[in-house]
């Protein structure tokens, strides 16, 4: 007996529609067609099929023994007919990623040849202006994956304590000790490799020394020191493998004032952030973003770090206690003079830089390859601008494409830009750490990111359906007169040539959606590329309903016919939304 939802028109009538029931496409009975005997696939023919078509050239007659008998447990079939393999190809053991995520990049190199999951402002339950400061933001970072901390250290209200709150704002505090015992207990539960905190510090000489005292007894061992007043060069993740890492500027470093406003309009930041929609505005295009940046544009070079800071007294600075400086393992540096000057590469001292996400997008106008060249030894950290007061972010790939391997994200929130952050740290078996590609560690030529290069690979996808959405979702949560009218779209993010998204038609009235739509994607540089899936509703008001979204490296796509799972606008995965779609390179 067929299923139906009913759905209100007016006060006394109601529209009924049948509830669809998944069927597998054209295409996916053609294979077991192909791949079975009968109507009923035995082991050696699953495993051919895994094979030819899954590209899982490794597996064996036992692995589709053990794939066919979960699968006939979990939906208790008792023959592994077309209901059952296409079942198996809408299991959780078909994923697009590796099926058992491992780290698997060379973990020996320099921490400068990693991108490096980092957080900003890491202890903000919500805005950065008026929001709580808690350790719970920075304990649900630690367990996504985040290796990068950021605290802002002030003197508490009786100037004898140290809290951790965002200075010059309305936001709550929490207290330093209560951050610090949080993140040396839950540091290493999703990665063993290295957490670092930077820190941004507002304090006397007296509550430096209770910091020091505070972190060497609450970290313990756990806390690496370098042993030196710099490093000559960096050490590896491998070596530094659940250890906690602090950086911060010397104290010498802090002399110069903070100036809580911008140049640009905050007024205008604050109106164009509060218009993006739900799940967040397009991922701006960088090319476009590139070509904009003219006169007008922000004077990086004038305008204040978020590190500097107002102190009434800036010569205490200069008597910071030695055992404050002996934490500090990553020295960050003030930049001085123009930007050639900034970014000048030491041979006998490696240190890190910051810069504002605006700073960064005029500065690689006109000086990209010495970023790509300094950043090859060197980190660079990049944060949001003062005006994301809704905490939001930026377009990352800005960052990636030119070597910075911090680039700080406001993990609180959600859309677009944080979408493609958990999606680039979902390679390496979500360890945080992600090696750079080997072209952007070449010091001749340096890599230039707007150069047009041949296409190295073309990506072939395909969205034949989705499913689980009525189980997800309450019938009326899309359109209180009838079923969804669901649309996917699939994009590639990456360096400007790479860039594209693109949208199938949309499936009335129905929940079960069968688009059968097939895009390529050339790619120029396929090791900086994250594949975009995303599916909303359409309304004819223009204001359509998010409907989940993930983000995939290029890198680690699994090619074959595979269940994508789908996740809400926090990144958090849905219990049943899945798409079924093809990947092919060729």
């Amino acid at each position: 007996m067929s299923s139906m939802q009913s759905y209100r028109v007016c006060c006394f009538f109601q529209r009924r529609f049948k509830l669809a029931v998944a069927e597998a496409p054209a295409e996916i009975k053609a294979l077991f067609g192909t791949y079975s005997k009968n109507g009923v696939m035995a082991a050696d023919h699953l495993q051919a099929f895994m094979i030819e078509i899954q590209g899982e050239d490794k597996v064996t007659k036992e692995d589709a023994e053990a794939v066919m008998e979960a699968t006939l447990k979990e939906h208790k079939h008792n023959g592994f007919d077309l209901e059952a393999f296409f079942r198996y190809l809408f299991g959780d053991v078909n994923s697009p990623l590796p099926s058992s995520p491992k780290v698997h990049h060379d973990m020996n190199a320099p921490l400068s040849q990693y991108f490096i999951y980092t957080g900003h402002n890491s202890y903000l339950t919500g805005n950065q202006l008026s929001s709580n400061s808690s350790d719970i933001p920075i304990i649900e970072a630690l367990h996504k994956g985040v290796r990068v901390i950021e605290l802002d250290m002030w003197p508490n209200s009786t100037k004898d304590d140290v809290d951790v709150v965002h200075g010059g704002t309305l936001t709550t505090p929490v207290e330093l000790i209560k951050c610090l015992r949080s993140i040396k207990e839950h540091a290493f539960v999703a990665s063993d490799y290295p957490v670092v905190l930077t820190l941004e510090d507002h304090l006397t000489p007296g509550l430096q020394a209770k910091v020091a005292k505070m972190v060497t007894t609450t970290l313990g061992d756990a806390l690496f020191s370098c042993g030196s007043e710099s490093l000559v060069e960096f050490p590896s993740p491998e070596s530094l493998k659940r250890k906690i890492i602090i950086s911060t500027k010397p104290p010498k470093d802090y002399l110069e004032s903070k100036s809580i406003t911008e140049k640009d309009n905050g007024t205008q930041k604050m109106k164009d952030s509060s218009e993006e929609e739900a799940w967040g505005k397009e991922v701006s295009n960088l090319k476009d973003k590139f070509q904009a940046v003219d006169e007008n544009g922000a004077d990086y070079e004038k305008l204040p770090e978020e590190e500097d800071f107002k102190d009434e007294d800036h010569n205490l600075r200069k008597d910071a206690p030695s055992d404050y400086k002996h934490l500090i393992a990553i020295h960050a540096r003030k930049r001085k003079g123009g930007i050639k000057k900034w970014l000048h590469v030491d041979p006998n001292k490696v240190t890190r830089i910051s810069l504002r996400e605006q700073h960064l997008e005029k500065a690689v106008t006109t000086n990209g390859t010495d970023i790509i060249r300094f950043t090859q030894r060197n980190l660079l950290r990049i944060f949001p601008k003062g005006t994301r007061f809704d905490s939001s972010n930026y377009n990352p790939l800005i960052g990636w494409i030119h070597g910075a391997q911090m680039v700080a994200f406001n993990m609180q929130g959600y859309g677009r830009p944080l979408w493609l952050m958990q999606g680039m740290f979902r390679a390496n078996g979500g360890c945080g750490y992600v090696k750079k590609p080997d072209f952007l560690l070449e010091a001749d030529p340096v890599f230039d990111p707007n150069q047009i290069l041949p296409v190295k690979k073309i990506l072939k996808v395909k969205v034949y359906m989705g499913e689980g959405c009525s189980l997800d979702f309450d019938h009326t949560y899309f359109d209180v007169y009838s079923p969804p009218d669901f649309y996917a779209k699939v994009g590639i993010a990456g360096v400007p040539a790479d860039s594209v998204m693109k949208n199938t038609k949309s499936i009335e009235d129905n929940w079960i959606p069968t688009w059968n739509e097939e895009f390529e994607y050339p790619l120029t540089v396929p090791e900086l590329a994250l594949l975009q899936i995303e599916v909303h509703e359409y309304d004819i008001t223009g204001k359509d309903d998010f409907g989940g979204q993930t983000c995939i490296p290029v890198s680690e796509l699994t090619t074959g016919i595979r269940a994508v799972p789908l996740h809400d606008k926090k990144g958090e995965k849905y219990k049943s939304v899945k798409l079924l779609m093809r990947f092919e390179f060729v």
